[in-house]
């Protein structure tokens, strides 16, 4: 694979590859580094890529394992930025709004972050990242019923959660 190939194959998922690095790590810095390594990764083994059917299967698979080992040797987590949570404009809404949904967006991160791994990047994956489900089962390596499995119960967990934790009336 030459400069020019690899830019139009791998240079459209970087952004992606960012995302689910800062998913799992947590850390824009850490994320950007996770990124790095990959795409250095992938540039040292551009000759073996077209032997690949999805390229960018590979890299996903990758960044993932990456920051799992990351994850691991290093056992640390730092929360991301709640700037970075809301598409909204600060400043259109009300301090009370802004409140609770930093809040809620709090909530939510922890209740993915109790999540297992793979329930986690099929989520990330089919949800954030807008896959199809024969992309995620490329990606994943899962079966097409495995994914809708693991995405159902993922969501329905979830949902569980958050409602649990925002369930007023029981809690009088």
């Amino acid at each position: 694979m030459d400069l020019h190939a690899f830019k139009q194959r791998i240079l459209p998922v970087q952004n992606r590859l960012f995302r689910l690095a800062t998913l799992f790590l947590r850390n824009h810095e850490d994320a950007e580094d996770a990124l790095q390594d990959v795409m250095m990764r992938l540039w040292d083994n551009r000759q073996q890529l077209d032997t690949y059917q999805s390229v960018e299967a590979l890299a996903v698979q990758m960044t993932k394992n990456l920051c799992l080992d990351r994850l691991k040797a290093h056992d640390r987590r730092k929360p991301v930025d709640n700037a970075e949570l809301g598409n909204v404009p600060a400043d259109q809404l009300s301090p009370y709004r802004q409140t609770e949904l930093t809040d809620s967006a709090g909530q939510m991160r922890r209740l993915i972050d109790e999540l297992p791994e793979t329930q986690k990047l099929v989520l990330h994956l089919r949800d954030v990242e807008e896959y199809s489900f024969e992309e995620i089962e490329q990606v994943t390596g899962l079966s097409l019923n495995t994914i809708r499995v693991t995405l159902s119960r993922a969501r329905q967990r979830l949902r569980d959660g958050y409602v649990k934790l925002n369930d007023y009336e029981s809690n009088y």
